[in-house]
This record gives structure tokens, C-alpha cells and sequence, in this order.
């Protein structure tokens, strides 16, 4: 498939999502209810037929500084007078902000919410006629032998039960999809990571992670209102996982590598440890330290993007 050609209401030849819905083409209107944009009650192409990156994270604050974040990167400028704004200011779901070809979104907790924003930006996109897409996910999660601070680059997303597949139920049928991460982007990240000597600052691994449905019993903590298992057993599980390659838990990769590997579009996913989770189950570390912890993968991934950015450019 291509994308959406608004002037004959056809398909063009650049492939930007594989095995998109075809009855989209057949839609007269699309109206992306979460995000209070359309295709008919906004000009897609005019607002985001330049986006080259997408860069999604659970709050809205933190993509409004990562968005600060590589303006300052990319030395843009914003007149006087104006100011950054939330494009989807109107609804209260999600925030979005654009900084030349960069797209930021906060996806919200889990897979469902991150599946509707996926859904909903990524037929947005596809209106727009974008082209050379690359997505990434920059989050918070537990570590599992890692220390707090620590930049996790995901090598493939797995389920509670350590399969590398994200399940979706479709007409009462399973749906299973890869989510393994592009080998490629992994290595340049981890190879930005060394040139930039950011290993000097904080650690950086990569890794597989554990997607759970939840934040207490599906990742194995004894805090939560429900808890069947001894200490010594939830030790066990973790170690178990650490043995199989997991270095982190959370609750958003398997929807987010699984949705993008169906479309082919290149993704990454980084996170950083807000603890280790043998060693604590709740998170003590400071308010500011937090701050500064969620900032680490800002380093990696903008100076990604601004490199692929000024090459573009030259």
C-alpha cells in the first residue's frame, strides 16, 4: 500500500505503512476522536507531510521538554510572541507537539492507550503522505540487574510468559505479531552511545523487555493490593527472566513493537531504570533524580535524529 492521495482519491507508489486498511481509501471523512484532528477538518499534508520522526512517551510533560529538548538541539527559533503549543490543547487524552520533521506524542500507561494513539497518529501520518518514517518509544521501567539510571535500548519485547509476540484478538480469532526491534537502529544507538562517550555519565544496555499488563502482580512486585506469591518467589521469576536475557520491565513494548513490525516501519524503543528490581520493588529515588533519569534517553535519541536530520540537509 501507499499513502493517500487526496487529488484521486487513489493510492501513490511510496509505501509508507504495509498492510494497512484498505477500506480506508472508501472513507470520506476520518475523524481521529482522540486527538480532535481529521482528515477532512484539517489540511494533514499542510501540518505533517514533513514528519520524518515520531517520538511517543507516557506523559505529556515529558514529550513537551523532549520537544524543548530538540528545538534547543536543532538550534531552532521560535518567533517572539509565540510559543510551543499542544496541538491536541482541545482534548485532554493526548498531547502532541511538532518541532520541524519530529512529531511528539504521550501515549499514555499500557497497550491499550498506546494502541489508540498508534492507530489514530499513524493514519494521520498516512493522510499526510509521509514518507521514511521512524518511530520511537522513550520511557521509564524497572531494570532486572541494572542499576537506577541506566539507559535500556530493547532488542525485542516479550509477554509474561517470555514469548517474542504481541497477541491481538480479532473477530474471536488470535492475531499473533513479531516484535522484534530493528537490528540496525539498535546498533547505531548503541554506536551514538559510545562516540558521544555518554557510558562516562550513565550505563547503557540493550536487551530484552518484558511487557506486562499491569504495574503490580504482572510485574511480579508484593506492594499491590493482591499478592499469592512468597518474596523468595517473585526473586526467583525475576532472576529467571535476567537468565533469559530481560533487563527491564514495562507495559508498553509489545504493543508498540508488534503494531509497528505489521506496518514495516523502522522503531526503537529506550528506556531508562527508574531501580533495580531485585533489589527494591518501590521507587525511592528523588523527585529531581527522577527528572534527570528520564532525560538520559534524550541524549541518544536527539542526537540521532539530528544527525539523520543535518545529513539530510547538506
Amino acid at each position: 500500500m501507499g499513502h493517500y492521495d487526496a487529488f484521486n482519491d487513489d493510492f501513490s507508489q511510496k509505501i509508507v505503512f504495509q498492510n494497512i486498511n484498505k477500506h480506508l481509501n472508501a472513507l470520506e471523512d476520518d475523524y481521529f476522536y482522540h486527538l480532535y484532528l481529521g482528515k477532512n477538518q484539517n489540511d494533514l499534508k499542510a501540518m505533517f507531510g514533513d514528519v520524518k520522526f515520531v517520538c511517543m512517551g507516557g506523559t505529556s510533560k515529558r514529550m513537551q521538554k523532549f520537544a524543548h529538548y530538540m528545538k534547543d538541539v536543532l538550534g531552532y527559533r521560535i518567533p517572539t510572541g509565540l510559543t510551543l503549543n499542544d496541538i491536541t490543547q482541545i482534548t485532554d487524552r493526548y498531547s502532541m507537539y511538532k518541532v520541524g520533521p519530529i512529531l511528539f506524542a504521550n501515549h499514555g500507561i499500557g497497550c491499550p492507550s498506546l494502541s489508540i494513539l498508534l492507530n489514530e497518529i499513524m493514519k494521520l501520518l498516512h493522510y499526510a503522505g509521509c514518507e521514511d518514517l521512524t518511530f520511537f518509544r522513550i520511557g521509564t521501567c524497572g531494570g532486572i540487574g541494572v542499576e537506577p539510571g541506566t539507559v535500556i535500548i530493547t532488542d525485542e519485547a516479550v509477554d509474561g510468559l517470555l514469548r517474542a509476540e504481541y497477541r491481538q484478538y480479532v473477530l474471536g480469532k488470535e492475531k499473533i505479531r513479531e516484535t522484534q526491534c530493528d537490528r540496525k537502529l539498535i546498533k547505531d544507538l548503541l554506536k551514538i552511545s559510545e562516540e558521544m562517550q555518554i557510558r562516562r555519565k550513565f550505563n547503557v544496555v540493550n536487551g530484552r523487555t518484558l511487557c506486562a499488563h499491569d504495574f503490580y502482580e504482572g510485574q511480579s512486585r508484593i506492594d499491590g493490593v493482591f499478592c499469592d506469591y512468597t518474596r523468595e518467589e517473585k526473586l526467583d521469576f525475576l532472576k529467571f527472566c535476567n537468565e533469559k536475557g530481560v533487563v527491564n520491565m514495562e507495559m508498553e513494548s509489545l504493543c508498540f513493537a508488534g503494531m509497528l513490525n505489521y506496518a514495516k516501519v523502522k522503531f526503537g524503543i529506550v528506556c531508562v531504570a527508574l531501580l533495580n528490581r531485585l533489589e527494591n520493588d518501590q521507587i525511592t529515588a528523588s523527585t529531581e533524580l527522577i527528572l534527570e533519569y528520564q532525560e538520559r534517553p534524550f541524549e541518544i535519541i536527539g542526537e540521532y535524529i539530528r544527525r539523520k536530520i543535518m545529513n539530510n540537509e547538506e
